[in-house]
């Protein structure tokens, strides 16, 4: 059986991660994600914050790369989350002309309350569908990510 092209796995899953990526769509669920949780915590603040979660202490500019925003807009962002006491500075033992962006305790915290309230909208959208679907999807999810062309 031919299978029309607009109707193949690989293209449906290419545009359902074109909508998930879109600027708006994150900016949507980050903002909801960030509501409350923190004075200085923004949609706009959240990548630079999760994404020290995900790397550990980094300098703005390779946070930057890794996150997919510009150093100026790091270093920004950074400004407003050492205000909230959410990271630190500190100098780069490798080089001392560089500063790096460190999460304090109250911004691991935060970044544990951000992944809880995210599991916690996962799992309720999930909740509507038959366990044996929401588990395939779980692990056929973490494999695409793991093998995919990422």
């Amino acid at each position: 059986m031919n299978v029309a092209p607009e109707h193949e796995p690989g293209t449906e899953i290419a545009e359902s991660i074109g909508l998930l990526i879109q600027r708006g769509t994150r900016a949507g669920l980050y903002a909801a994600l960030v509501e409350g949780v923190a004075d200085g915590l923004d949609e706009n603040a959240y990548p630079v914050l999760s994404g020290l979660a995900r790397t550990g202490p980094r300098n703005a500019a390779d946070l930057a790369a890794v996150i997919g925003l510009d150093r100026s807009g790091v270093s920004r962002h950074a400004s407003r989350l050492e205000a909230a006491g959410l990271i630190r500075r500190e100098p780069d033992p490798a080089d001392r002309r560089s500063v790096l962006l460190v999460l304090t305790y109250t911004g691991i915290a935060a970044v544990e309350e951000l992944r809880r309230r995210l599991a916690e909208r996962i799992t309720a959208t999930l909740k509507e569908w038959p366990p044996d679907e929401a588990e395939a999807f779980a692990r056929g999810l973490r494999r695409f990510v793991e093998e995919g062309p990422f």
